[in-house]
């Protein structure tokens, strides 16, 4: 986590009040995650450091796209990100970070990494079903729903095989109905 040094802030020698941080998030990140489910990433974290007398509010900002391969066809696509997340960091006796929304750090502690919330925000702000736009709106062409279409049964192919049904099987659904 060496390589994450560069998302940790030392709030020690920050005044009370605002402070901005801006992080570009690329494939790089999640390397040190060993997260490995994006082809590409290009996330800007804006962060903004609310510095308190006795806590901090940290609100982070992601902006960007994850290039990442539709759960149906496997063709990569670009998902746009766009979401918030808002953490206050108090202090305490002990770290706890059992809360989402709330961090307790030591009291002698100097300086908070925010990799890991940065990580989080990222990956909660892809849906968790990843379908091509391309399918919704059925402009996409690929080789693998040509494949299933080809391979889907007809409307003839259907009517046929609800034809050959055994009578004995009808007598047995209006049992069901009949209730």
């Amino acid at each position: 986590m060496k390589a994450l040094k560069s998302y940790t802030i030392p709030f020690v020698g920050l005044k009370i009040g605002e402070h901005h941080f801006d992080y570009q998030i690329d494939n790089t990140f999640f390397e040190h995650f060993e997260y490995d489910e994006f082809n590409a990433v290009d996330v800007v974290i804006d962060l903004k450091f609310d510095k308190k007398s006795t806590f901090f509010e940290l609100y982070f900002s992601a902006k960007g796209s994850i290039n990442l391969n539709c759960d149906i066809t496997n063709e990569p696509y670009d998902q746009a990100i766009n979401d918030n997340f808002k953490l206050v960091v108090k202090f305490g006796d002990e770290y706890n970070d059992e809360n989402e929304d709330i961090l307790i750090v030591a009291h002698g502690e100097y300086e908070i990494n925010i990799a890991q919330y940065i990580y989080e925000l990222i990956i909660l702000a892809v849906p968790i079903k990843r379908v091509h736009p391309g399918i919704e709106d059925g402009t996409l062409q690929s080789d693998i729903l040509s494949k299933l279409e080809e391979l889907s049964p007809s409307e003839d192919q259907k009517a046929k095989s609800s034809e050959d049904i055994d009578p004995r099987w009808d007598n047995l659904k209006k049992l069901l109905t009949d209730k």
